[in-house]
């Protein structure tokens, strides 16, 4: 199918972008369009003008503050993710969740702020994004300006708190404890297609080689990102990953959130997922930093 009629706008700046938004209410951002673009096929979304942003460098990048603070622009493609020097080593959670988005040709389109403004509930980054307790930062009309984490822009299925004429332009995620390992891991009918489910999970470790912090979230799981931090507190302290704490961690995951329920999986199937998949994810990260992570399930 083709979309509906549109004008189009090639941005030229952050203000000329804002300027177009504020004075019609119908138009949408095309960033890598991954999203956006198939909606408007199908006839699911019809605006009536692109803001085509793209010619916006000065919105892809990522960069570390001293404090260890990284930030990473709004335009910032997937493929980088990946395998930024920076996101690698500070970030780890970040680039195990990027390898599972859809393929290599989508990846290299598409955009983290994109990811975040679609609010797909099955997306990958943004539920790494919760684990992280990362921050976004918005551009209003104006020259206005508002912050809010990235676990309270969600709101439900595709919605956000993003407002027709608000644009979002960077992502703040807080400095990682040292050495911080990570892992992803995620079912889907087919390599590539949305994720069934899936469990982003970081940990990291004191001097004595115990377990110091530990972060989860999943995606796929429910209408929003789900925070899994709370169920693996029980492995703060820990020298080693014991059945025992596994199994109280996995109920702990199973208990968590309210499951969606579609053709692909009951709720309960839903709630199994998530345990078995946040122990999976635990012992990846503990053992190897989830260096097994590059290959979806």
């Amino acid at each position: 199918m083709k979309p509906p009629p549109f004008d189009y706008h090639r941005a030229q700046s952050i203000a000329d972008a804002m300027a177009v938004l504020a004075g019609q209410p119908d138009a949408k951002i095309l960033a890598g369009g991954q999203s956006l673009v198939p909606l408007m096929n199908l006839r699911l979304v019809h605006p009536a003008v692109l803001v085509d942003i793209n010619p916006l460098t000065e919105l892809d990048y990522v960069t570390l503050d001293e404090d260890g603070t990284t930030r990473v622009g709004a335009l910032c493609r997937h493929s980088r993710l990946e395998s930024d020097p920076q996101i690698l080593k500070h970030q780890p959670l970040l680039s195990h969740a990027a390898r599972h988005v859809a393929h290599p040709q989508v990846r290299a389109r598409g955009t983290l702020g994109g990811s975040l403004a679609h609010a797909d509930p099955a997306a990958e980054l943004p539920a790494a994004l919760v684990a992280l307790d990362a921050r976004v930062k918005v551009a209003g009309p104006a020259g206005r300006a508002r912050e809010t984490s990235v676990k309270d822009l969600v709101t439900g299925f595709l919605a956000t708190t993003l407002e027709p004429e608000e644009m979002l332009v960077e992502i703040v995620i807080p400095a990682r404890p040292p050495q911080a390992r990570a892992a992803f891991r995620e079912i889907a009918p087919r390599h590539g297609d949305f994720a069934t489910a899936g469990v982003a999970v970081e940990l990291s470790f004191d001097r004595a080689g115990r377990c110091g912090h530990a972060v989860a979230a999943g995606c796929g799981l429910s209408a929003l990102p789900v925070d899994l931090s709370a169920a693996v507190q029980p492995l703060a302290g820990q020298a080693t990953v014991t059945e025992y704490v596994l199994r109280e961690v996995a109920v702990n995951a199973s208990r968590a959130f309210d499951p969606s329920e579609d053709l692909h999986a009951s709720a309960q199937d839903r709630r199994e997922l998530a345990a078995a998949l946040l122990v999976e994810a635990i012992r990846a990260a503990w053992h190897n930093g989830g260096a097994a992570d590059e290959e979806a399930t």
